[in-house]
């Protein structure tokens, strides 16, 4: 085939000599097999074949019949003759058994590249005629590698079909078949085939001690994968590191010498179990501190004003336990009226008339604003509270609390079956006591015949009240028992109370609904929210038409049946309330929660921690000690300093 790089099958192999006078070692005929010629014919029309085509008429060019490569001048041939492809070529050839003319015309010496290569001045590299680079061999002489002899020869078998063509070669040591002799002799010199001679034929044979090439690749590959690994654990490990440092340092900026929150140093005579121990015992681990966003700074801040003062929550928390002392001691005499034996515990609490005192509301919740002096306490009876019951308390509770503090108090009684204990001191604390009893609300389990044989008395208080009394103790407890956890939902939901204060939309929804809302939403994210985050997601709940007459809604959790806490709320309502949500989500969005609060915005910080936290922190007093350049200039006659 004219404009062919290579010589064709069968033809004399000491016919292939390169253009540029070097003699190269060429293949030997091909064996006729029916399954060399559709091999060749797919070969002449492949991409290799053609662009070696396409080469062969440009010109003159520098070819390597070898490897059937073709260069475009001296330097790229001598690079190739040097590279690895062309030297796995020759060790190739020089194994057969009756190597090319070429090779045996050599005697082993090779001439050196062309005149003009690199070769002539570096470090000079072995050519395509040199000598033969022998495998390196064990102490019992097996070469290494894929450059031993074939082994096991006898063992390859032809696979032919019925006109006795040969269709593939087949290891029956290795149960494994082969399309051509290369990939035989590759296989017998491989690891694999001598493994399995040596397992079933020669259990003497010797292995190579050296690996291979693709083995020691894997093992590169190995080694770095494993420094990479190494590199990761290292950066995390710093990472780590530094967010530790920065939150030492933070801890320490916050806690001054003198502040009462610190934590006093732990002393071996505090804890002489934990200091005699050993191993010693790990530290508390503490949770994470967030970095605080500007959201957070925000609510934080709103929240601060709306917060009540020092001096109200204490004078209410006086007044809630001088009542509820007070109390007590009501039910101590009443017991004691009734011929009760106060020295026996169990009779005396069975035969009480009063069982005990419940803070519920905004009390028992931790929700009191500012300004707002009324709370709100439950006096528990052992029977249906009477009118003659609610009288008898207003008139023996004036007498003990006189007992139990000196505070002034007024007290007074309502026609809703309430007692009402106002201090007469700055500033004005009203606490209301409303008497209930579990009895007031019907256990659905009892028969019906039961309930009309039991008769209430005849001055009964109004049962209506009686059961709103009971289910704000059932929401308090479970308010208590859900959302105190909750670190941001005290937060938030004071928060969204001041909201609904001032804004339209949000004034219908209930104080029981939006408490319910506020826990559902923080209790069902996937992390530990900050305030800025919690308030973000409340809003995105409200958005999202939770609250729209065909949403999801909200069910009162302390009831019995199916009860909406939404009830009061028209579809009206609700519409506005979503879309003043929307609203409100869209100004957060944008960087503009102050105009939720209801706030000014706030300055960003002064310091950037950026600046403080780095690597090598700037010591004090480095500027004063060391003038720098500046001063020298000043000092300078004549210079930059000078005026």
């Amino acid at each position: 085939m004219s404009g062919s790089p290579g010589p064709a099958p069968g033809c004399d192999p000491s016919s292939s000599v390169t253009s540029a006078g070097l003699a190269a070692p060429a293949l030997r005929p091909a064996p006729r097999s029916p399954l060399y010629p559709q091999t060749y014919r797919e070969h002449l029309d492949g991409q290799r074949h053609r662009k070696k085509e396409v080469l062969a008429t440009l010109g003159d060019q520098l070819t390597c019949d070898l490897c059937h490569v073709a260069c475009t001048g001296p330097r790229a041939l001598a690079a190739h003759i040097r590279g690895a492809r062309h030297q796995r070529a020759l060790r190739r050839y020089s194994d057969l058994e009756e190597p090319p003319a070429e090779l045996r015309s050599l005697g082993g010496r090779g001439q050196q590249g062309p005149p003009d290569s690199p070769a002539d001045h570096g470090p000079s590299r072995q050519t395509a005629e040199g000598p033969r680079v022998q495998a390196p061999r064990n102490e019992a002489g097996e070469a290494s590698g894929s450059d031993s002899a074939p082994l096991g020869l006898e063992f390859v078998e032809e696979v032919r079909d019925g006109r006795g063509r040969v269709l593939r070669l087949r290891c029956s040591l290795c149960a494994c078949s082969f399309n051509d002799r290369h990939a035989r002799d590759l296989h017998l010199r491989g690891r694999r085939h001598r493994l399995q001679y040596r397992e079933k034929v020669d259990p003497e044979l010797p292995l190579s001690g050296a690996p291979s090439a693709r083995t020691c690749r894997r093992l590169d590959e190995q080694l770095r994968r494993q420094r990479r690994q190494k590199r990761r654990r290292l950066e995390a490990l710093r990472h780590l590191h530094s967010q530790a440092r920065i939150q030492d340092v933070l801890r320490s900026r916050e806690q001054e010498p003198g502040d009462p929150g610190r934590a006093p140093p732990s002393t071996s005579s505090e804890d002489p179990a934990a200091a005699c121990s050993w191993p010693p015992r790990p530290p508390p681990q503490q949770p994470p501190r967030r970095w605080e966003s500007r959201e957070d700074r925000h609510a934080l801040s709103r929240h601060a004003a709306i917060y009540p003062a020092e001096a109200e929550l204490r004078a209410v928390q006086s007044a809630v336990e001088h009542t509820e002392r007070a109390l007590r001691r009501v039910s101590d005499q009443l017991a004691l009226d009734s011929g009760c034996d106060s020295s026996d515990g169990d009779v005396a609490a069975s035969l009480r008339v009063l069982k005990g005192v419940m803070r519920v509301g905004t009390l028992a919740k931790g929700l009191l604003r500012p300004g707002a002096q009324q709370v709100q306490l439950l006096l528990l009876c052992s029977q249906k509270p009477t009118r003659s019951l609610l009288r008898t308390v207003a008139e023996l509770l004036p007498q003990e609390l006189p007992a139990v503090t000196e505070a002034e108090y007024r007290v007074s009684q309502d026609a809703e079956a309430a007692i009402t204990v106002a201090s007469c001191e700055e500033p004005h604390v009203q606490v209301t006591v409303s008497l209930t009893s579990p009895l007031m609300r019907e256990d659905p389990s009892t028969p019906p015949g039961s309930r009309a044989a039991c008769s209430d008395p005849e001055d009964i208080l109004n049962p209506d009240k009686c059961l709103q009394d009971l289910k704000a103790l059932r929401q308090a407890k479970w308010f208590q028992a859900r959302a105190s956890g909750l670190q941001p939902c005290v937060v938030v939901i004071r928060l969204f109370k001041d909201l609904c204060l001032r804004t339209a939309p949000w004034a219908p929804l209930p104080a029981w609904a939006l408490e319910l809302l506020v826990e559902k939403a923080l209790s069902s994210a996937a992390r530990p929210l900050g305030p800025g985050d919690a308030i973000r997601r409340v809003l995105e709940c409200v958005a999202a038409g939770t609250l729209l007459p065909d949403g999801p809604g909200l069910q009162d959790p302390c009831e019995r049946e199916l009860t909406d806490a939404l009830g009061p709320m028209t579809a009206q309502e609700r519409e506005e309330l979503t879309a003043s949500a929307q609203h409100a989500l869209r100004l957060v969005a944008f960087r503009q929660i102050h105009r939720v609060l209801g706030m000014e915005p706030l300055q960003p910080p002064r310091s950037r921690l950026g600046a403080r936290m780095r690597k090598r922190l700037r010591e004090a007093g480095t500027q004063a000690s060391d003038p720098g350049p500046v001063a020298s200039k000043q000092a300078r006659p004549g210079g930059e300093g000078e005026p």
